[in-house]
């Protein structure tokens, strides 16, 4: 607590609050939802089972729009990429180092959780379980990885998306949205396949969104120094604290308004803003799920002809444009309680887990089932009914003292994520044609790093549950992420920019 307190002292204070909040909100959003509707039975074998209660209420489909918060991650995570790489950038850096910096907190948390599960299941496997049951134990504990993939496909991304928001302002969001659009008649008309560019588009659109935030947060006119965290550091995260705040405005760097319309740069960010949104943005939902052909869930439910979720779907994007809506129209009472000591430290508390908090949450599931299962006390009533509903209560409270424990264990990895190593300058009398030659490896490594990464996760996402794998992750998608973290690891220690 001293610790917190400390840490909240020393917040600067144009740091933007309500950004850190609304991440916090999100996991534990998504966390608690995962977890309230979790139905857990048992398989024809007698092994304990696990799926969403979902289908069995449809009454709750409505409620989706509202706990289906991954695009604030992006909005949130936009905010922050959009912030760090100026503020990168202002110290001299480029934007391969700004990636390096960035991989950093996302991969420290998530290969300790695949490291961990891959030598959990070689020990099952050893003492005699079957490779299909502990494929399936590991497929659920790694479902998180879904959106983590859609994350790191995204960030890469970002020195080219925030120079086009430079430039074209909210036009590319827009834009964006239309190809999204595309991408559900392409599903609606013919093969799924269709609409797998959506899942770039759809959350490449909703992190414009958060460019926008950024440049439109304290609205003056000229750069400012990077701000610190509460910690003394300049913020450097990837979507998992705030970014660095570097002051980037709602105005050009040489100081002119930006341009208004579809061009501007700048989130509208008044009340008749917040309300147009809102309204905007949930009669859209609604149409395109009453008449329109998308189902009313945010959240995937088996049987439905489309997903709004898994790729994006336009009826999401309009869902987000009202969660942005509310967002807006509740940041100044947010602002005024997050100024108040205890609320911030909270805030600073989740924010300092938040990524292991998220890979771990279903892993708590897990371990919780199998110790109740051992005991001879799982319940297992049936979803929707007066039991289960009873049971949602002592359940979550259960699974957070479990999940308690798993954050003692493993949140000191997510915290320990230092600064990349600043690229030694080139001895004296390198020549510059080899100084480039350096550089440009070190980026195309870098691409190829984050690439093995996404490639790696994805692979373990859509490979059958039920697959023999030993390991519980099939061994090429195991082998890919480690390649791609190892080599990443390596480059923000300096290797590959000696002179």
């Amino acid at each position: 607590m001293r610790r917190l307190r400390e840490l909240a002292a020393r917040t600067p204070a144009g740091r933007e609050r309500y950004v850190d909040l609304l991440r916090a909100l999100a996991i534990i959003l998504v966390v608690l939802g995962h977890w309230a509707v979790a139905a857990i039975g048992y398989d024809a074998d007698g092994d304990p089972t696990g799926r969403s209660a979902l289908p069995e209420l449809p009454w709750a489909y409505p409620l989706t729009w509202a706990v289906q918060v991954m695009p604030v991650f992006f909005i949130v995570g936009g905010f922050a990429n959009a912030a760090s790489l100026t503020a990168h950038r202002q110290r001299g850096g480029d934007a391969t180092g700004w990636l390096l910096g960035r991989s950093a907190r996302l991969l420290r948390p998530t290969t300790a959780l695949l490291v961990v599960l891959a030598a959990g299941a070689l020990t099952a496997r050893l003492v005699g379980a079957e490779a299909p049951l502990i494929r399936t134990v590991v497929w659920f504990a790694t479902i998180p990885l879904w959106f983590l993939a859609a994350y790191l496909a995204v960030v890469p991304l970002t020195p080219v998306t925030y120079a086009l928001h430079r430039r074209f302002g909210l036009a590319v969001p827009v834009a964006l949205a239309a190809l999204v659009a595309a991408g559900d008649l392409g599903r609606a008309l013919g093969p799924a396949e269709l609409a797998l560019p959506n899942y770039l588009f759809g959350w490449l659109a909703v992190h414009q969104l958060g460019f926008a935030w950024q440049e439109t947060r304290d609205g003056t006119t000229g750069p400012r120094p990077a701000a610190s965290t509460p910690g003394g550091e300049t913020a450097r995260t990837a979507g998992t604290t705030s970014a660095d705040r570097d002051g980037t405005t709602g105005a050009d760097r040489d100081g002119t308004a930006a341009t208004r319309g579809l061009r501007s740069r700048r989130l509208p960010m008044s009340r008749r803003a917040g309300v147009a949104m809102l309204l905007g943005g949930l009669t859209v939902a609604v149409l395109l799920t009453g008449p329109g052909p998308y189902p009313v869930s945010m959240i995937n439910i088996p049987g439905e002809p489309l997903d709004n979720a898994a790729p994006p779907s336009v009826a999401l994007l309009a869902v987000t444009t009202a969660q942005l809506g509310l967002i807006l129209l509740l940041r100044d009472t947010a602002d005024r309680w997050l100024r108040r000591s205890r609320p911030w430290q909270a805030v600073i508390a989740v924010n300092a887990v938040v990524l292991t908090v998220f890979l771990w949450h279903l892993s708590a599931v897990i371990l919780l089932v199998g110790a109740l299962d051992a005991a001879g006390v799982l319940p297992t009533p049936p979803p929707g009914s007066a039991a289960w509903l009873a049971w949602r209560l002592p359940w979550v409270l259960m699974l957070a003292v479990v999940l308690a424990v798993l954050i003692a264990v493993f949140g000191p990895i997510e915290g320990r994520t230092r600064r990349p190593a600043a690229a030694r300058p080139p001895a004296e009398g390198t020549p510059e044609r080899a100084d480039r030659r350096r550089a440009t490896a070190r980026t195309a490594l870098t691409a190829a790093a984050f690439a093995a990464v996404v490639y790696g996760l994805v692979a373990n996402s859509t490979a059958p549950k039920e697959a023999a794998e030993p390991l519980g992750v099939p061994v090429a998608a195991l082998v890919a992420y480690l390649a791609g973290a190892g080599v990443l690891r390596l480059l923000r220690s300096g290797w590959g920019s000696r002179g």
